[in-house]
């Protein structure tokens, strides 16, 4: 299939480039700035400059896509729009353009429904009251813009991203997150999303992943 992958010069984006061409897909890595890439994705990814908050630019780099991807996060714990603004932008695009299969991660921290008291009535909201205030906000208004687009959506919210290496097993939640979901690493969930690209079950539904 013809993927797009945007925010793929990130460490997530970076696993689902080179997952996705050792699948056989036909990968096009979107950037803003190429010399920012962690490491050079396997031959066969198609490297494209384009600024993810231009709808027009990125429109004619999605035509004939089968789906698209975006790992594109926030930028630190401070003030910001990054993730509803790309959103937004990528949305559009997708409707001037016509592929309808979009996967954008969003996190665990926007929603406790699953959680266990501790982490419900505790932890969390300290967390959106302090350091990933922003952040949830940012993440939140980002699904705003995705359930409202008309698209055949999936939000992945992975708690804590880790470096480590993808353990090939890891548990999976629907519209709800995970109990002592505390870690994923970037690899398995990347490979999550792609195993979900043709999964019709996991269209309009939001998909907590952990370890």
């Amino acid at each position: 299939m013809r993927l797009t992958v945007f925010g793929a010069s990130g460490a997530t984006g970076t696993c689902l480039v080179e997952q996705a061409v050792a699948a056989g897909h036909e990968v096009t890595a979107v950037v803003r700035d190429p010399a920012r890439l962690s490491r050079m994705p396997q031959p066969g990814a198609r490297i494209v400059t384009a600024d993810v908050m231009d709808p027009a630019a990125i429109a004619a780099v999605i035509a004939g896509t089968g789906a698209v991807l975006s790992a594109v996060g926030p930028r630190g714990t401070g003030p910001g729009t990054v993730v509803q603004d790309s959103a937004r932008s990528i949305a559009s695009a997708m409707r001037r353009s016509g592929p309808a299969r979009l996967l954008i991660i969003s996190g665990s921290i926007v929603t406790d429904a699953g959680e266990g008291a501790v982490m419900s009535h505790l932890i969390k909201p300290l967390a959106r009251a302090a350091m990933l205030r922003h952040v949830c906000a940012d993440m939140r208004q980002a699904e705003d813009e995705i359930r409202a687009s008309g698209l055949d959506w999936t939000i992945m919210r992975p708690p804590r991203l880790t470096g480590k290496p993808a353990a090939g097993s890891y548990r999976t939640a629907i519209d709800r997150n995970l109990p002592r979901g505390l870690t994923i690493s970037r690899a398995d969930l990347a490979a999550c999303m792609l195993a979900l690209i043709s999964d019709r079950a996991a269209v309009h539904r939001h998909v907590a992943i952990a370890s």
